[in-house]
């Protein structure tokens, strides 16, 4: 198989090469290093089988000479990450609606697949647990900009399957549940690089809020191993599934697991959203995902537990302590 990965440099996109590779795939890759690395594609850069090109996917010729050559597209380019969405809201909406739409323009003109990564924040404010894929979304006010990367999710998704319905372009959509893993950066706002960058330090370990709010953590290698399942399919196509793990823990909890796993002095403090954003932040009490459907098609079950993807990401931070 011939796959094309979109923000192939990011987090989920180089374990995502990484996986295709391994299999015996050629594997394309575009990415304008926005908030990908270089140094995570280092162990790919000299295999024959890795093509890359540093563009952005707003780059039309590039995008098209790429999609034409492959059998997949696998779009994971996108805005991350809450510290981003806030401080950079335009970059936000713009690279995820107008990248998105270049993506399936592409991708119509010789109707190649496209598995697209999209976000349990489309679910916005519904704290249902555990969340089906057809459950609504309750999206805050616009004059919150946190919503917008929810907002802008959730139209990638409407236009994804608009595509297959009017073009007939086989669509996937995978909804991410907070994927975790090595190579995760904290500096965007993600929670478990950064508690364990303060912990490793032993600086404060910083909850934001109550600390009651939870969340359901997937391992990178399951998200990866599930797209890859999705996108060899043929049922998968023009449906959305959840791609998560379905255990529930508070931050708070995973504060403190953090801790003890690192065998660190740090405290536990507590800072009001209010200050660790902005004025009126808006979170989310729980997100679960219900991932019946996911087996269903594909007989996928998470292989990673909580405290086995967190001593990982341990690990890697030891010895990459600037990340």
């Amino acid at each position: 198989m011939k796959a094309l990965i979109t923000g192939g440099a990011g987090f989920i996109g180089s374990h995502l090469a990484e996986a295709l590779v391994a299999r015996g795939d050629e594997v394309y890759i575009i990415d304008d290093l926005s908030t990908g690395r270089v140094e995570n594609l280092r162990e790919l850069l000299d295999d024959a089988r890795v093509h890359v090109r540093w563009h952005s996917i707003l780059d039309e010729t590039v995008l098209q000479e790429l999609v034409d050559e492959v059998d997949v597209v696998f779009h994971l380019a996108a805005a991350v990450g809450v510290r981003l969405i806030l401080d950079k809201p335009v970059e936000t909406i713009e690279t995820n609606i107008l990248g998105t739409g270049r993506v399936l323009q592409c991708a119509a003109k010789g109707r190649k697949k496209v598995v697209l990564a999209s976000s349990s924040e489309v679910y916005g404010k519904n704290d249902r647990v555990p969340l089906g894929e057809d459950d609504d979304g309750l999206l805050g006010p616009t004059v919150k900009s946190r919503w917008s990367y929810a907002c802008s999710k959730a139209i990638d998704e409407f236009l994804a399957l608009a595509y297959w319905r009017e073009k007939a372009v086989p669509v996937v959509i995978a909804r991410f549940f907070n994927t975790i893993g090595p190579r995760q950066t904290g500096r965007y706002g993600m929670v478990v690089p950064r508690f364990v960058q303060q912990a490793l330090r032993g600086e404060p370990i910083t909850v934001y809020g109550d600390g009651q709010q939870s969340r359901s953590f997937t391992a990178v290698d399951d998200a990866v191993a599930a797209a890859i399942q999705l996108a060899g399919q043929p049922e998968a196509v023009g449906h959305v599934f959840n791609v998560g793990n379905g255990t529930e823990v508070s931050i708070l909890e995973l504060a403190r697991r953090v801790k003890a796993l690192v065998d660190s002095s740090s405290p536990i403090r507590f800072v009001p959203y209010d200050q660790a954003y902005q004025e009126g932040f808006e979170d989310l009490r729980r997100r679960v995902p219900d991932i019946s459907k996911l087996r269903r098609f594909t007989g996928f079950e998470p292989r990673w537990d909580l405290d086995a993807i967190l001593a990982r990401v341990i690990e890697y931070h030891r010895t990459r302590p600037s990340d």
